[in-house]
């Protein structure tokens, strides 16, 4: 089992102090069976209050983790400090605590444009005490023979701007692969607001993966989307199907990479029906013509959703809910928290605007989190759980979460 249960940033962006997601609720026991982590997150805040930029930190992290191989000596690193105070020169910080193979660690490092200036991997028990299996920093990199014996001895192949793990990784150390690995299949990030990348997975998961297809067609009846069935159609390339007005150039380009290829189109099946209300017969249409904009969305991004179900991997949406009816939005989530369907425990987190999902007994106050800047600019990252009022109380669950948060109770709304 592999889950994410912390992600740590500093000095990136618009958050120039050390923020934490926190996706844990109790400690792991010995087998990790308890599925201690939340399956479901909601980021809420204000416009440019700093939701896709804690996205975009962990896009990033796995960014530079994956790329780190690829940078040449001396080649500047990716580096976006928070500008509007004295931190602007100093280290990004990234760190993420995960479940990999039923084991828990703690990854991290940070860096400026120019070198990574510390790094960590620590594998920590079930009673929560941990073992530092390398640490990095301005005296060098210490490693444990004992517990991470493949990375002894590699210590001074490491380039001042790549990071050790990628190194031991590339040169065949299993834990490192396997937690790289970790970084390129598990961990699957998304926009909301353009999805038409992830049409072509979709379209192959509904036309080559069986049982996935099956899943998503009943998804899609279940949220009643219009149409009745929803198919694929392979074609050969046709260079006659190119524009005429497109530049030779480019066009004989095509040509040249798609003659011999095939393509493949979504159909959407609708019924036709007589005076009487009788089905005569069903009809297709493409998809992209024929479809809404929020039904299109529902397509792009069911390809993802479905595979980070049947996988057990964890999935990042930022907006979410652009462009779809909050009922839609519902389904969505409900798929997550639902553990007769999220059987493999993936997880889902996601920034969105949609109030509807506090009044649906969806979401718990752990599972919701905000962002809010103050007067300097910097983002503050806090959970609706952690919120007390002035008399010291918590929040109780059974609290209309929807208005409180409309009315300004939980902060993290625009100054109006």
């Amino acid at each position: 089992m592999n889950a994410l249960l912390r992600f740590t940033i500093e000095n990136f962006r618009s958050f120039a102090e050390r923020k934490s997601l926190v996706l844990s609720h109790t400690s792991l026991d010995e087998s990790c069976s308890s599925q201690p982590f939340l399956r479901v997150c909601a980021l809420y805040g204000a416009n440019s209050s700093g939701k896709s930029n804690l996205v975009n930190a962990l896009a990033r992290m796995r960014y530079i983790i994956l790329n780190s191989v690829k940078v040449n000596d001396g080649e500047d690193l990716e580096y976006e400090p928070f500008l509007l105070s004295d931190k602007k020169n100093e280290p990004t910080l990234y760190e993420l605590e995960f479940i990999l193979s039923d084991k828990q660690y703690r990854y991290g490092f940070s860096n400026d444009s120019k070198k990574i200036v510390q790094e960590w991997l620590y594998c920590v028990n079930p009673n929560n005490s941990e073992i530092p299996l390398f640490i990095r920093d301005h005296e060098g990199i210490g490693v444990s023979e004992k517990d991470f014996p493949e990375g002894v001895d590699m210590e001074e192949r490491t380039n001042d701007n790549r990071l050790f793990l990628s190194l031991v990784a590339q040169l065949g150390g299993s834990l490192a692969k396997k937690i790289i690995g970790f970084f390129s299949k598990s961990i699957n990030i998304l926009s909301g607001l353009e999805t038409d990348d992830y049409l072509t997975f979709s379209a192959r998961m509904i036309k080559e993966e069986k049982n996935v297809a099956a899943l998503m067609k009943n998804f899609f009846k279940r949220v009643q989307l219009g149409f009745s069935d929803v198919t694929t159609r392979t074609q050969d390339f046709d260079a006659q199907s190119l524009p005429d007005n497109m530049p030779d150039e480019l066009k004989k380009l095509l040509v040249s990479n798609l003659t011999g290829k095939k393509s493949v189109s979504i159909l959407s099946v609708h019924g036709c029906y007589d005076s009487e209300g009788n089905l005569m017969e069903n009809r297709t249409f493409p998809f992209d013509e024929m479809e809404s904009e929020g039904t299109k969305k529902l397509f792009e991004i069911s390809g993802p959703i479905f595979d980070t179900l049947l996988e057990g991997k964890i999935l990042f949406v930022d907006e979410l809910d652009a462009k779809m009816h909050p009922l839609l939005s519902r389904e969505l989530v409900r798929l997550f928290t639902d553990e007769s369907i999220n059987t493999e425990g993936a997880q889902l987190i996601f920034t969105t605007h949609d109030t509807n999902l506090l009044s649906s007994n969806l979401l718990t106050s752990n599972e919701v989190w905000f962002t809010e800047k103050d007067q300097q600019e910097r983002s503050d990252l806090y959970c609706l759980n952690d919120i007390r009022y002035l008399d010291g109380s918590r929040m109780e669950e059974t609290e209309l979460m929807e208005h409180n948060y409309i009315q300004g109770r939980y902060g993290a709304i625009p100054y109006l």
